[in-house]
């Protein structure tokens, strides 16, 4: 891996890391105080903080992508170097591991106050959704929860297109982490309620892997007709069709409006 790569793999290291263990934390926050320290709003401004934070961390680095599937239309739309977006994405999966395995450290006790020690995926006493998303009972893997990982991806990608398009109202790099967080806000308060909006195949699949092997069990993966690999493949269609959607009606008509 060239020195340059290295450097900014591990900045998306450390910015999903970042982006994880405030996200994932909220939400422990929040299921292991039952609802006495937060509500499914603060879940959402965690996420939305938590996305501004870590692009913080590594945007003048790495650009802070912090999620394959926004690393994959980039490549796609954007002249992003191939070659970059397997360290990339392996980075971005290792930060969300490895930020699963502070929470899970920091509120051990909470969690073992919580359930007595068993780990349970599904039920009144279920934990695992602190860390992956698991779909509503109504919601059907596919199409249904295959769409709406598509639909909350996408617009999540239209905005990060807006924002860097120089030749549209393209903000400065200190003010874009907080519209992207923003975003992410929104997705969360208006498509949040079929399976929990993850549209980031790192920060589904890390923290469920990590439910896996710290005594959750191969549940995590068998769950509501093998969700698990819903939120990993659907946001990557999703970040590539918001990308062409925004490229089709605002980039190719750049020039003939003469900007």
């Amino acid at each position: 891996m060239k020195r340059d790569t290295l450097r900014e793999a591990l900045a998306e290291f450390l910015g999903t890391f970042t982006l994880i263990v405030f996200g994932v934390g909220v939400v422990a926050q929040v299921v292991l105080s039952k609802h006495a320290n937060g509500e499914y709003l603060s879940i959402n401004l965690g996420w939305g903080l938590a996305v501004t934070m870590g692009v913080y961390v590594a945007g003048g680095v790495s650009g802070a992508h912090l999620n394959p599937a926004v690393t994959l239309a980039l490549a796609v739309h954007r002249g992003f170097p191939w070659r970059k977006v397997l360290p990339y994405c392996t980075a971005q999966f290792a930060g969300a591991l490895a930020a699963s395995a502070v929470v899970y450290v920091t509120y051990r006790e909470a969690l073992d106050h919580f359930d007595g020690g068993a780990r349970q995926v599904a039920g009144e006493l279920a934990t695992a959704g602190i860390w992956a998303t698991y779909p509503q009972e109504f919601l059907s893997t596919f199409p249904g929860g295959f769409i709406d990982q598509v639909v909350g991806t996408a617009l999540l990608m239209m905005v990060i297109f807006a924002v860097s398009d120089g030749r549209n109202l393209a903000l400065s790099a200190a003010l874009s982490p907080i519209v992207v967080g923003s975003a992410v806000l929104l997705i969360g308060t208006t498509y949040g309620l079929n399976s929990g909006y993850a549209i980031n195949p790192a920060r589904d699949f890390g923290p469920r892997l990590f439910t896996f092997l710290a005594g959750w069990g191969k549940e995590v993966f068998t769950a509501a007709d093998h969700w698990w690999w819903v939120p990993v493949v659907a946001p990557c269609c999703g970040a590539v069709l918001g990308g062409w959607i925004y490229d089709l009606l605002i980039t190719r008509h750049h020039e003939a409006a003469g900007r």
